[in-house]
């Protein structure tokens, strides 16, 4: 019979995550949902609204035609 105590230990390794990247959005959506107080689904609003803005920006963010210093 073997006791359960005298089994040898085993090292407990972290799960990979498969996708990092995944795993950090999912985490900030926590915390944004947490410090807003919203819901997951206006959490996710917010952000598609955000990368809406920016990649507008980014479209009119270009240099002008013409450019002169002073009036």
């Amino acid at each position: 019979m073997r006791w359960r105590w005298k089994r040898q230990a085993k090292l407990i390794e972290p799960r990979r995550v498969a996708n990092a990247k995944a795993l950090e959005l999912e985490t900030a959506k926590e915390i944004l949902a947490e410090v807003f107080q919203a819901r997951p689904s206006e959490v996710e609003e917010m952000i598609q609204v955000r990368i809406e803005k920016k990649s507008l920006a980014d479209e009119t963010d270009l240099w002008p035609a013409t450019f002169c210093f002073g009036e």
